[in-house]
């Protein structure tokens, strides 16, 4: 039978596992408060810094992102925009049929608004080593943009002949930015125009002309008849190089001269004449109109511009033609003595930009054949009263005038 002791020393026993594994309980409580404190504490730090982090991301761009060709990881817009500004290549240019990619400084490459763009594409709240690449579309715009230009023939009709233009032949350089084609060298083109100018436009060309009086005489074209209008010739080659258009129809590109820049007599018969015109003879002072191929108004006794005078009143030779017919008209200059004229006419139908014109001349007293030599007029064709309105109903505006 267990004694007193043994039961005194089995409770000291019992009570020491108790304080010991109070001990413990209390060691494991207070090494969980210390573990999740700072577990806490170790979260709070990383939310921190994510946040910090999300903040930076808010306005700078992620570390691994390219933008035409050049690197913006870490940088803001503002600073991207700039970067991109400064180094990217930005311009496509032919040279002689040799195509490269350049940087034209004067360009701007892009803008801040399109850079936001691509920030928003690839904006993350936490930063990642994702890659991103976003590539100038300009570029291989401009490199096809370029080729089909090099390889275009245009085929430009005027006055009955074709002519094959190759855009390799007659443009030098070329160049493409902002999205349109630049042409910056195409003196060739210019040169060959001119050439076809010369070649087949009537104004300043001396041809031959039959007098409705039979006889064959030599004239010259002055304001009347027209030439290719090289600067919208070009433009419409140079455009049509870029559409594919393969065809080009000259007429729509002329010009002439005097009241009117409008080309006359482009695609006409005889000489670009027609058959409707006026013709004065000097040497006869005759008049007619010719309507279709016919005479329709002949006036033996016109009087035109002083043939002796020294201060250059002789009605000019050449071709011309009608500007346009006014009725009532004070015609006004200064006589050979320096004095000043104001004469009414009744009918004004003037042909030279120096103010020659047919007019009725109710002053005048001489209609004799010799008249012009020394009493002419100051280099109008005066016609009398009573056969003026004839002329003014046979003739139209634009009409040629062949004074010879």
């Amino acid at each position: 039978m267990p004694s007193r002791m043994d039961y005194h020393k089995k409770n000291k026993q019992n009570t020491k596992l108790l304080i010991g594994g109070a001990a413990a309980v209390i060691l494991i409580i207070i090494l969980g408060v210390f573990g999740w404190q700072q577990a806490k504490s170790h979260n709070a730090a990383v939310n921190a810094a994510n946040k910090k982090q999300a903040a930076f991301n808010k306005t700078h761009f992620n570390p691994n992102v390219t933008i035409y060709g050049v690197k913006v990881g870490k940088m803001t817009v503002a600073s991207a925009t700039k970067a991109i500004n400064a180094k990217a290549l930005n311009q496509v240019t032919d040279t002689d049929g040799k195509v490269t990619v350049s940087r034209n400084p004067k360009v701007e490459t892009i803008t801040q608004a399109q850079v936001q763009k691509y920030f928003d594409k690839q904006h993350t709240t936490l930063t990642n080593t994702q890659q991103y690449t976003y590539v100038n579309k300009d570029i291989d715009a401009g490199k096809q943009a370029l080729n089909k230009v090099l390889a275009a023939t245009v085929t430009y009709k005027v006055a009955g002949k074709s002519f094959k233009l190759d855009a390799k032949k007659y443009v030098t350089k070329a160049s493409y930015y902002k999205g349109a084609t630049h042409f910056e060298d195409v003196k060739k083109l210019t040169a060959k125009l001119e050439k076809m100018d010369s070649e087949v436009g009537t104004l300043g060309k001396k041809f031959k002309f039959k007098t409705p009086a039979g006889s064959t005489v030599t004239v010259t074209n002055k304001s009347y008849g027209w030439g290719i209008y090289v600067k919208s010739a070009e433009e419409a080659i140079l455009k049509a190089y870029q559409d594919g258009k393969s065809i080009i129809d000259g007429k729509n590109h002329i010009y002439g001269k005097g009241y009117t820049t409008e080309g006359l007599g482009y695609g006409k018969a005889n000489n670009g004449l027609g058959h409707s015109y006026v013709a004065v003879s000097i040497a006869s002072q005759d008049l007619w109109v010719v309507k279709n191929g016919k005479v329709v108004v002949s006036i033996p006794d016109v009087v035109t511009g002083t043939a002796n005078s020294t201060t250059g009143d002789a009605t000019p030779k050449g071709v011309w033609y009608i500007f346009y017919k006014q009725r009532r008209v004070t015609l006004r200059g200064t006589n050979d003595d320096g004095s000043a004229y104001a004469s009414k006419v009744s009918y004004w139908m003037p042909f030279t930009l120096t103010g020659c014109g047919l007019h009725d001349a109710s002053w005048r007293t001489d209609w004799s054949s010799t008249a012009y030599l020394d009493g002419g007029s100051h280099g109008c064709v005066n016609i009398r009263p009573s056969e003026i309105k004839s002329v003014w109903d046979a003739v139209d505006v634009h009409m040629p005038v062949v004074v010879f």
